[in-house]
């Protein structure tokens, strides 16, 4: 159903010649930082939610152009293929799959191949989701515990500019808030092309003392068009008790999930090209892999007339086993390359945080302090196999790591049109690894200090100017501060890396509402990374890579044509590159220049509804000289149903409905095949699934 839309503004990149001015902005406060804040609040709909407040979390003052708060409803309404891809509602976020549907999800954001998760942090019910120091890659990021249908709003920021926001965060971060109320009990069954099968349901009860009681589960089976079926079978259980408000309440939540599935995970073009395989083909029918994650979460806050109190804590049991083969016959011409990742982990959190509000010299003001802490007690192992039985053992650890990070930010109002915002966080990081390499044990510890500020001037005919910048970081995998030799080998010496890796960044940008019904935002930004390091996982080792440049602006436009009739258009271009001289080249692989997407979303609470999303994602460099690129893509996805005025509800969704033949994903590397005598660089793909049309009947009483 279509809502009022995004209250702010969005984003994504080009290199034009403003990137000086971007500068300057951090070189005039170098060490002072830049700091923004958080997206202003959108009321949800009262069919939605029965509390309806602002999100349990530190709510900044000053917000930046490319800042947004998008509702629950407003994600749900939007046809999406896979849960992760209802993340692509964050403006100039795109998210794919090279692999199976319980694998963590490949993000895209201002001009970063994110990977799964290295620079976009993103938390659940104030639950961090990346997954520091993991088996299968930095930052590791699976939301596929997620049930759309508890999502409250998404509170998205973009850049280095928060005091609240840490690791993994400057690209972008996004916190996904629970409903604390259901007005009504909700019930779904979902059937569709190649095997796939939904059921859903939220209930919820009020109980003597006021206090809310939600219940949710989902199952979801799903075999895709794959010659080897994916067989993924999902199921997900949440448990939630809620009293009081957002601001003056409390929550408990427990969540479970467990999924197993097989892969088709990306392959070599010339097994197409030669007819060896379908687009649909594998070439390993025993990739795949299990995943479980369990946790425990509370939610309180507090406030009086000394301010407002909030305070997060969690408790996290996950595990992953995977099963890749990306390279085929390369290293082991007899049992294949088969590699299996496994990482169990417990994790352990609190973030706490206070809000005074005051007055000076008739000045209001606003000074937030907070402290957020992490522990990871971790197993990490790499073996190879052959069709998912143990022949080695490349490396195995056992790691504990651990951090708190103290912050505080301090927001003036100056005038009617003048507010700013000055902050600094200071983190410390330190961590253990006990390895099966005696050489590759031994302690690591870092810390650091991120400066920020903010500035915002307007509204001025209803547009508002904003300037934010500062500095950030993001965490490398503790295994490479520590390691000394090559675990395959055990002989090779390798050197480490830094455990914390600086990054810096400054946006301008405007937001205009003159036109009744349209938001409409431009932002312009510079981001710089000291190193772009990546721990790579199939082979155990960690690899710094270069300094590193994107520039890029994004264009946001919200329109509420009417009460039934909303449209969204986002654009963003990008340039990234290195910044350092090699004669391979400056262009950093896989990462986006243009994206954009439209959406139209139309209906009311009773009647006919639809929406209808376009997406486009343009190539890639594969290489360092650009003299590989990845195909575009353009993917149409439309829903049509109709709710009736007892609550039943049946609806119609197609899936890339113009049955594009384009990729999810493309690398370049080298490779071998059966039969070949040698290594071939070629490119490898997954293809994006064909049309495909689901069917749903709900209701709600």
């Amino acid at each position: 159903m279509s809502s009022p839309r995004r209250a702010t503004a969005r984003a994504m990149a080009p290199s034009i010649r403003l990137a000086p001015l971007l500068l300057v902005t951090v070189a005039a406060i170098d060490g002072a930082g830049i700091d923004g804040a958080t997206a202003q609040s959108v009321t949800l709909p009262a069919l939605e939610v029965t509390d309806a407040a602002a999100p349990p979390r530190p709510a900044a003052p000053v917000a930046a152009a490319s800042a947004v708060t998008i509702t629950g409803e407003e994600m749900r309404d939007v046809p999406a293929a896979r849960v992760g891809e209802m993340l692509e509602v964050v403006p100039g976020l795109v998210v794919t799959q090279h692999s199976g549907e319980g694998k963590a999800n490949q993000y895209f954001l201002r001009g970063f191949n994110l990977d799964h998760g290295t620079d976009l942090a993103i938390w659940v019910d104030g639950m961090p989701v990346n997954m520091r120091t993991h088996g299968h890659g930095q930052g590791y990021a699976d939301i596929n515990f997620m049930i759309p249908e508890l999502v409250q709003a998404l509170n998205v920021r973009k850049g280095p500019y928060y005091a609240d926001e840490g690791d993994f965060s400057s690209a972008g971060a996004v916190h996904i808030d629970y409903l604390r109320g259901v007005p009504k009990n909700y019930v779904e069954g979902t059937i569709g092309m190649f095997g796939y099968g939904r059921n859903v349901a939220v209930l919820s009860t009020r109980t003597d003392t006021g206090a809310t009681l939600i219940a949710a589960g989902e199952g979801v089976v799903y075999d895709g068009p794959w010659d080897v079926p994916d067989k993924v079978r999902k199921l997900n259980g949440v448990v939630r008790y809620v009293e009081g408000t957002a601001d003056d309440g409390f929550s408990l939540t427990g969540m479970a999930y467990r999924n197993r599935w097989t892969s088709t995970d990306q392959v070599a073009q010339r097994a197409i090209d030669q007819g060896l395989i379908s687009r649909w083909g594998s070439l390993d029918p025993t990739d795949g892999g299990e995943a479980s994650r369990y946790s425990l979460s509370g939610r309180w806050a507090h406030a009086s007339e000394h301010g407002t109190t909030r305070v997060d804590a969690f408790a996290i049991n996950s595990s992953l086993t995977l099963y890749n083969n990306f390279t085929y016959f390369l290293d082991d011409p007899v049992n294949g390359d088969q590699f299996s990742q496994t990482d169990k982990r417990t994790v352990l959190g609190v973030n706490a945080s206070h809000t005074f509000a005051y007055t000076v010299a008739d000045r209001p003001m606003e000074t937030r302090v907070g402290v957020q802490t992490r522990f990871d007690d971790i197993t990490i192992g790499l073996t190879k196999t052959a069709q998912r039985q143990w022949l080695s053992t490349t490396r195995a650890d056992g790691v504990k790591e651990g951090s708190v990070g103290v912050w505080a930010d301090h927001t003036i109002r100056w005038t009617d049109w003048l507010r700013t915002t000055v902050g600094v966080r200071r983190d410390w990081y330190r961590g253990s690894v006990s390895s099966d390499t005696v050489e590759n044990s031994g302690d690591a510890a870092a810390a650091i200090t991120s400066p920020k500020a903010g500035l915002v001037l307007g509204p001025w005919y209803k547009t508002e100017l904003f300037l934010n910048g500062g500095y950030g970081f993001h965490s490398n995998d503790i295994r490479g501060a520590t390691i000394t030799v090559d675990p395959a080998d055990k002989t090779t010496p390798l050197a480490t890396v830094p455990l914390l890796v600086r990054t810096k960044g400054a946006e301008v940008g405007l937001r205009n509402r003159s036109i009744d019904g349209l938001t409409s935002s431009v932002a312009v930004f510079v981001l710089d990374q000291a190193s772009e390091l990546l721990f790579v996982g199939d082979a155990g080792t960690t690899e710094a890579s270069r300094p590193s440049r994107r520039v890029g602006i994004e264009w946001t436009n919200d329109y509420k044509v009417n009460r039934w009739l909303t449209l969204d258009l986002d654009l963003a271009y990008t340039r990234a590159h290195f910044t350092d001289y090699d004669p391979a080249g400056a262009f950093i692989p896989g990462a986006p220049a243009w994206v954009g997407s439209f959406t139209m979303t139309a209906g009311t609470e009773t009647g006919w509804f639809g929406s209808l999303k376009a997406r486009y994602f343009g190539p890639r460099p594969l290489v360092e000289d650009d003299s590989v690129r990845s195909l575009s893509s353009f993917v149409v996805n439309a829903r049509l149903g109709y709710r009736f005025d007892d609550g039943l509800k049946i609806q119609l969704d197609a899936y890339n409905l113009f049955d594009t033949k384009t990729n999810q994903i493309e690398y370049a590397y080298e490779s071998r095949l059966a039969g070949e005598t040698s290594a071939v660089f070629d490119r490898h793909v997954h293809a994006v699934e064909p049309l495909a049309v689901r069917l749903s009947l709900a209701k709600s009483w």
